[in-house]
């Protein structure tokens, strides 16, 4: 049986299911997230700031993108800066001063980590059946979603019984984020490699061209950079220590619902 937070002892009243304690003050503590969750968690968050800061590094010796197979540095689709200095400062890159080739190995060791990490935790999700019972949405939660997206605008979170699992808007961020863009991550950094462009051929037809699925790799590392500044908002918001304390030990504690003794 999964220890609780320290210092706090389980109450016999009032009667909890398995996987929750009731603290000495009365609130109720749920273990949330299981400890592979939370390797899992800080692993990705390392390895993503660590792809980001490395990656605007290599995006600083070419910082250009396009669509196709090729290159046309007199017609890119994006370009960024406009002087000679690089466009992102030193302080904001890996290595701090200008080196593809440093660039380079601090990203690509950390993307066989992050794509390492990543296949294990979506095996171990689907087989413990922790996407079916944690993170896809039901029928009737889809029914609020428009509801609890106006009260994270608001700054309003779940209490009380709502509180025990993510809301609706939660589950589906958490599904699209690791079913669907950090798989997206890792395709189109693969084919973007010419030694996986030479065995799997597949690989740069599905993005219609290395420097379209470069530019992809570019968009959805700014939608999961995007995420993660609104999560750490969220977090702020929703009471940083009791978030913290949830991800560090799994226990995620409710707060009583406002009127209640």
């Amino acid at each position: 049986m999964d220890a609780g937070p320290p210092g706090q002892e389980r109450s016999s009243e009032p009667r909890v299911r398995l996987g929750e304690r009731v603290l000495r003050d009365g609130r109720l503590a749920v273990y949330r997230h299981p400890l592979i969750v939370r390797l899992w968690h800080w692993l990705n968050a390392l390895c993503l700031f660590v792809l980001l800061v490395s990656g605007l590094q290599i995006l600083n010796a070419h910082p250009a993108l396009y669509w196709g197979s090729s290159s046309d540095f007199t017609n890119p689709w994006l370009h960024f800066g406009g002087g000679d200095s690089p466009p992102f400062p030193s302080w904001i890159t890996l290595p701090p001063w200008q080196d593809l080739a440093a660039g380079r190995h601090w990203h690509l060791f950390f993307a066989w980590i992050f794509a390492a990490s990543g296949l294990t935790y979506a095996i171990y999700a689907i087989a413990s059946r922790r996407v079916r019972r944690e993170l896809c949405p039901r029928r009737g939660e889809l029914r609020h979603l428009g509801r609890s997206f106006a009260d994270h605008l608001r700054l309003k979170f779940p209490e009380g019984e709502a509180a025990r699992h993510y809301n609706p808007l939660q589950k589906l961020s958490y599904l699209v984020v690791i079913f669907g863009l950090l798989p997206l991550m890792v395709l189109t950094g693969l084919t973007m490699s010419p030694a996986m462009d030479a065995r799997f051929h597949f690989l740069p037809l599905m993005f219609g061209g290395r420097q379209s699925a470069r530019t992809v790799h570019f968009l959805t590392a700014c939608t999961i950079a995007a995420f993660f500044v609104i999560h750490l908002l969220a977090l702020l918001a929703a009471g940083p220590i009791r978030e913290m304390r949830a991800i560090l030990t799994g226990w995620f504690v409710i707060g009583r619902r406002k009127g209640e003794s």
